[in-house]
C-alpha cells in the first residue's frame, strides 16, 4: 500500500508542477482558454451555410397582381431584402456590379397576361455567380417560393412532397458544425499543449533535472498527460456551454456518455502529442510537427467533407485519426441522443490510438532518460 501511495504521490507532485507551469503566467492562462472561446463564437456566427441575408433588386414591367403577390412572398421570408426597384433592363448590370445585389428578379411586361391566358409565364432570375454557394441557396429558396405559388393557384397537386429533417428540423448548418467543434477545437489546444510539454522542459533547462529525480518513465508520462487532458476537457466544457446556452442548440444525449467519450478522445490526442514532444529537440520542432498534423486531421475528420465521400484509400487513413471518431461520437450523442450501443464503435479506434501512442511516449521517455 505504501508503494502505491508513494507512486501516486509522485504523480500528484508532478501534475501540480505541470499545472503551476501552465497557469503561472497570465499570458499562458489567456492562451489556453481565449482561443477556444473566440473560435467557438467565430465558427458559430461566421462559418454557417444558412442563407440569412440576400439583397436583391426587382424589374417588374408587368406590375400585375401575380408579380405583386410573388414579390410579397419573397419579401415576407425575412431573408430577402429589396435594395432597388429597377425601371429598365439596362439597370440590371449596374445593380449586380455596383449595388452589390445577389440576384435580380425580372418580370416581363406580358407576365400577368400570359398567366391569365393559361400560358406559361417565364420569370427571369439573374444571379451573381461570384458567390456561387450563396447564390445557389438563394435561387433554391426563390424556386421553392415559385413552386408553392404554382401549387396554390393550380389546385391541389396529385403528388405532394413533405420533407422532414431528423435531429435538425430547420436544416441549420450551425447545428451540424457547432457540436463538432467540441472535439475539433479541443484537439488543437490539447495536441499543441502536450507536444510542447517535454520540448519546453528542454529549452528551459529543466529536463535534465528529471534525470536525477526518482520518478520512473511511467510516472513522468502520467504526470505529463493528466494536466493536458484536464485542460482539454475544460476547453471542451467551455465550448459545450457556449453551444448550449449561447447558441441555444438543444442537447439530446447524456453528458454521462459524452464525457467518457471525450476522455478517451483526449487521451488519444495527448498520447500523440507526448510522442511528438519526446521526439522533438525544441519547441520550434514540436510546433512544426503539430501544425503539420492538425490540417490533415481536420480535413480527414468529416468536419467539412463526409468521410463516405472520400476515396477508399483516404477512408482507411482516417482510422488513424482520433478526431474522426471523437467528432462522430460528439455529434451523435449531442444531436441524436445516441446511446452507448450506437457509439460503441467510435470508442474502439480511439482506445487503440491511446493504447499505441501512450506506450510509445513512455518508451521514448525511457530512452531519453536512460
Amino acid at each position: 500500500m505504501s508503494v502505491i501511495l508513494a507512486f501516486l504521490s509522485s504523480i500528484g507532485f508532478l501534475c501540480r508542477k505541470e499545472l503551476l507551469a501552465l497557469f503561472k503566467e497570465p499570458s499562458s492562462r489567456v492562451i489556453l482558454f481565449a482561443p477556444a472561446l473566440v473560435q467557438a463564437l467565430l465558427y458559430g456566427y461566421g462559418a454557417t451555410y444558412d442563407l440569412t441575408h440576400a439583397p436583391y433588386a426587382v424589374l417588374d414591367l408587368s406590375r400585375g397582381a401575380a408579380s405583386t403577390e410573388l414579390l410579397a412572398r419573397v419579401d415576407g421570408t425575412g431573408v430577402f431584402k429589396r435594395e432597388a426597384t429597377l425601371t429598365v433592363p439596362g439597370q440590371i448590370a449596374r445593380a449586380v456590379d455596383r449595388d452589390g445585389v445577389l440576384l435580380v428578379l425580372n418580370f416581363p411586361a406580358d407576365f400577368d397576361a400570359r398567366l391569365a391566358g393559361g400560358q406559361p409565364a417565364p420569370m427571369q432570375m439573374i444571379l451573381d455567380g461570384r458567390n456561387s454557394t450563396t447564390a445557389a441557396a438563394a435561387a433554391a429558396q426563390v424556386s421553392a417560393i415559385v413552386a408553392a405559388y404554382n401549387r396554390q393557384h393550380a389546385g391541389t397537386p396529385a403528388v405532394s412532397v413533405e420533407r422532414r429533417a431528423w435531429y435538425n428540423p430547420n436544416l441549420e448548418s450551425r447545428w451540424n458544425l457547432m457540436p463538432a467543434l467540441i472535439a475539433a477545437l479541443s484537439l488543437i489546444q490539447t495536441l499543441l499543449l502536450a507536444s510542447l510539454s517535454v520540448a519546453r522542459e528542454r529549452e528551459q533547462g529543466t529536463f535534465d533535472q528529471l534525470l536525477v529525480t526518482p520518478l520512473t518513465p511511467i510516472q513522468i508520462l502520467i504526470g505529463k498527460a493528466l494536466p493536458s487532458m484536464l485542460v482539454g476537457l475544460a476547453q471542451a466544457t467551455v465550448i459545450l456551454l457556449i453551444i448550449r446556452f449561447w447558441f441555444h442548440i438543444p442537447m439530446a444525449g447524456s453528458p454521462w456518455l459524452l464525457y467518457p467519450g471525450l476522455l478517451v478522445f483526449t487521451g488519444a490526442v495527448v498520447g500523440l502529442g507526448l510522442s511528438i514532444s519526446a521526439l522533438s529537440l525544441n519547441m520550434q520542432q514540436a510546433m512544426l510537427y503539430t501544425f503539420l498534423l492538425i490540417m490533415p486531421m481536420m480535413l480527414l475528420s468529416g468536419l467539412l467533407t463526409p468521410v463516405s465521400n472520400m476515396p477508399e484509400l483516404l477512408q482507411l487513413v482516417t482510422y488513424a485519426n482520433p478526431l474522426r471518431f471523437g467528432m462522430d461520437l460528439v455529434r451523435r450523442v449531442y444531436l441524436e441522443g445516441a446511446g452507448l450501443r450506437e457509439v460503441a464503435f467510435d470508442f474502439v479506434p480511439m482506445l487503440a490510438m491511446a493504447a499505441v501512442t501512450l506506450p510509445l511516449a513512455a518508451w521514448l521517455f525511457r530512452n531519453r532518460l536512460s
